[in-house]
């Protein structure tokens, strides 16, 4: 093979292999999976052994998923029969237009214990974004979890669930939202960002769900991922995570931001059954 043969070569392998790896990139960020862990949560009641939490972030409903993408995620997460639905922020993505749409389709979620949700950074992102968000929730059915909480009840026994505001648009406050709890109380706590979690040292809270980082979108075998939008590196990319004072599962979240590609990092749907410590 000569040099100019070679190079031509050379130019058509990486030209196909990356054509190759985008349609992958694509494909994968158009689909979802649902991945089911079972969290430990610190003082957990026998009532709420087994309880089953569909956990739903970060769908960024825009120009890349659209509303179909979104009905779907709803028709699977209402055939997993949850007994609890939390949302973890960032609806929309670039625009406001986008917002209410979205809690169109999202206020079929239903659930016996509810629907609970908080905002992210991109739902304050736009003009007004927030205020239109909180509108739309609350038409939606959908309770608001920002810096508040309020107690589950099954039997006679309870479990704390509270949410905060998102670390870097709004005014998270632990303190406020898990209002009169104790150390000997379950807590169930929902922030956007798990950076949150590494300045949290309430030993209150017992497991934090979250969102935000989308496990970097894309992530190659062997190498760190540098777009990972966290203080803190890989730590609070995906998964169980211990924090300082806390645990914390992160999901990969089911929209995309930036190029709409996804690479060895599939949308998540979580479905996650509350454990008592050790069993």
């Amino acid at each position: 093979m000569n040099r100019r043969t070679f190079l031509k070569t050379s130019a058509a392998v990486i030209t196909a292999g990356t054509v190759s790896g985008t349609s992958y990139g694509l494909a994968e960020a158009a689909s979802f999976g649902i991945t089911r862990p079972i969290v430990a949560v610190p003082n957990l009641p026998p009532a709420f052994e087994g309880l089953r939490v569909a956990f739903l972030t970060d769908l960024h409903h825009g120009p890349h998923t659209n509303l179909s993408f979104i009905t779907q995620v709803v028709r699977s997460t209402l055939a997993l029969n949850p007994d609890l639905i939390l949302l973890g922020g960032d609806y929309c993505l670039r625009d406001a237009i986008y917002i209410e749409p979205a809690f169109e389709v999202l206020g079929a979620l239903s659930a016996p214990l509810g629907v609970f949700g908080v905002l992210g950074n991109h739902d304050y992102a736009h003009d007004e974004g927030a205020r239109i968000t909180r509108r739309s929730m609350r038409r939606a059915g959908i309770g608001e979890l920002i810096n508040t909480g309020q107690w589950l009840q099954r039997g006679n026994e309870k479990l704390w669930l509270a949410g905060v505001d998102d670390l870097w648009w709004g005014k998270p406050d632990a303190a406020t939202a898990l209002g009169e709890t104790t150390v000997s109380d379950a807590v169930l706590m929902v922030s956007h960002n798990p950076d949150f979690c590494e300045q949290l040292r309430d030993r209150r809270v017992g497991i934090v769900l979250s969102g935000h980082t989308h496990g970097g979108q894309v992530r190659v075998p062997g190498m760190r991922n540098p777009f990972i939008p966290s203080k803190y590196g890989d730590k609070y990319a995906q998964g169980l995570i211990d924090a300082p004072a806390c645990r914390v599962y992160v999901s990969r979240g089911l929209g995309a931001t930036g190029l709409p590609v996804r690479y060895n990092c599939p949308p998540e749907l979580t479905l996650i059954t509350l454990s008592a410590p050790n069993t």
